[in-house]
């Protein structure tokens, strides 16, 4: 068997695992190092090779499966203490390697843990929301014997020409306002971004900003023009999130979303943490 590592945690005072499951169900338990403990399961070797392991996260499935379990074990951890959070699938060939990388690297996660302590990170998210879309179309996207009809019952019914299908010139005032009103959104989303950014940073300790998401794979309705973590101690937490969700109150262009709290992920990185040993 080999050993997945979630995380680590303080010696003292550390946090029970009794009934926590990990990655494929299996058993959570503890390795102590030290001042350190690493928190672990024991996953079979075959599952976990250098092949298996990659089959693994190509399979969005089972990626998922795995990201939700390691995460699940993570931020049950974060509710009682302080915790550094590992890559997913960082996995040892035994405890003895698992104590060993502790030891080695004591002084390191030690740092880390001590510049997360009491604190949580908050995610904060800001979108550009699209106008409605029109339903009017151009009278040349109509089929001609769709147009005829049309025509021929408004006549005979005296419909009124708004319930006609627009003229090309129409259509294209109308796609050219729709971009200045798409336009218009993302600078107030833009400038609500750097608004929000600014004042949470006075709320929290530390600030990372990631890449934007894709709403293709996302399924965020929007364009997301701010994504961000803040650090924030757990003291001020309330504060924090009352303070975010004021923003954007009144405002039809412009989204902001807050998740958290979660365990400090964007916070606790340490560098070239191995990812996969040989088993025995």
């Amino acid at each position: 068997m080999s050993c997945y590592l979630y995380a680590v945690v303080p010696g003292p005072g550390r946090p029970s695992v009794e009934g926590l499951r990990g990655v494929g169900g299996a058993t959570v338990s503890t390795v102590l190092e030290g001042d350190l403990v690493g928190v672990v399961s024991e996953v079979p070797d075959h599952e976990f090779d250098e092949r298996a392991l990659r089959a693994q996260l190509e399979d969005l499935t089972r990626l998922e499966a795995m990201a939700r379990a390691h995460h699940g074990v993570v931020d049950t951890l974060a509710d009682h203490a302080t915790v550094l959070p590992l890559r997913l699938a960082t996995v040892y060939r035994d405890h003895q390697r698992v104590r060993e990388v502790l030891r080695e690297r004591r002084e390191e996660f030690a740092a880390v843990l001590a510049s997360v302590d009491g604190r949580m990170e908050w995610g904060v998210k800001v979108y550009a929301v699209p106008s409605a879309p029109a339903t009017s179309t151009p009278a040349t996207s109509t089929p001609a014997s769709a147009s005829t009809a049309s025509t021929s019952c408004a006549s005979s019914a005296g419909e009124s020409s708004s319930s006609r299908p627009v003229s090309g010139r129409a259509y294209l005032e109308q796609r050219l306002r729709l971009r200045r009103e798409r336009d218009s959104g993302r600078r107030r989303a833009e400038e609500m971004s750097r608004r929000v950014d600014a004042e949470l940073r006075g709320l929290a300790e530390d600030a990372r900003h990631h890449r934007p998401q894709d709403p293709r794979l996302s399924g965020a309705r929007g364009e997301n023009v701010l994504n961000a973590a803040y650090l924030v101690p757990r003291s001020r937490g309330d504060e924090f999130s009352a303070r975010v969700r004021e923003f954007g109150v009144g405002e039809s262009a412009v989204r902001v979303e807050l998740t958290g709290p979660w365990a400090p992920y964007s916070f606790a990185a340490v560098e070239s943490v191995e990812e996969r040993e040989p088993s025995r």
